[in-house]
């Protein structure tokens, strides 16, 4: 994961990801499936943070595991 670690997303890339974000959780409210502030604050530290889409995946995959107990 450390080639994946090293990577960050440019100023511009992290806005026009932010943007989709947000038109996505709009789509989401008005199916009645909002986002929960533990996923808003996950986006957003990707976004503060730059992570590349593969990072993301990692992290989200990560997460996913250790939540389901795994190793």
């Amino acid at each position: 994961m450390s080639d994946i670690a090293e990577k960050k997303l440019s100023k511009a890339e992290v806005a026009e990801l932010r943007k989709l974000r947000l038109e996505a959780m709009n789509l989401q409210e008005i199916e009645g499936n909002p986002l929960d502030a533990e996923d808003i604050a996950m986006f957003e530290m990707f976004e503060r943070e730059g992570w590349t889409h593969e990072r993301r995946l990692a992290y989200i995959i990560e997460a996913a595991r250790a939540s389901a107990g795994e190793k």
